[in-house]
């Protein structure tokens, strides 16, 4: 793969913490079986039910740094201040390795550098949400975030929508079943053989 002597194609969801990003590729995986979630690393500990290695796998910091030393990530970044998320090279081989494609769930930066680094083979989406009011309201519902942690997410957020016009397209997601069918309508004709 990192010769660039694969098939598969991949599609990568980026947004803002809130955005619904996760709802929509949730969805897409349950309405397609050639879509294939690409599980990536992070150093931040579980929320809720989340799983090691169905969610993320949960890694720790020198873990991390030494998978960064090893080259072992198609990207990755720190987050916020020792909070790192990447893309093991391994699982875009597992999955292309299956015959299916890759669907990413990843932050804002790391969308943007998975594009550059894979050009005509990944269709970018960058989900936004209708307005940062709306977003500071769905992020405050899921009461996982104290409220220092969520001004942090919702100043990211800001900086992170002056980067949609480096994804493919942007899906609002103020309708979710209109957002549902419009990422439908997009990857089916970008996997089109």
């Amino acid at each position: 793969m990192r010769n660039g002597d694969n098939t598969g194609k991949m599609i990568i969801f980026s947004a803002p913490s809130g955005s619904g990003k996760t709802t929509l590729v949730r969805h897409l995986l349950d309405q397609r079986n050639d879509l294939e979630f690409s599980v990536s690393c992070t150093t931040r500990p579980p929320r809720g039910l989340e799983k090691h290695g169905i969610d993320y796998y949960f890694l720790s910091t020198e873990e991390f740094k030494k998978c960064i030393e090893n080259e072992d990530f198609a990207e990755w970044e720190e987050v916020y201040s020792e909070r790192f998320y990447g893309t093991p090279h391994s699982e875009i081989e597992r999955i292309w390795r299956k015959g299916k494609n890759v669907i990413f769930d990843t932050d804002v930066v790391g969308g943007i550098n998975l594009k550059k680094k894979f050009r005509e083979k990944a269709l970018s989406i960058f989900v936004k949400p209708p307005d940062l009011e709306t977003l500071g309201k769905r992020l405050s519902a899921r009461n996982t975030d104290s409220p220092e942690d969520l001004k942090i997410r919702i100043d990211k957020a800001a900086k992170e929508l002056t980067y949609q016009d480096q994804f493919d397209c942007v899906i609002v997601n103020d309708d979710l079943d209109a957002a549902k069918k419009e990422i439908e309508n997009k990857i089916e004709k970008f996997l089109k053989p």
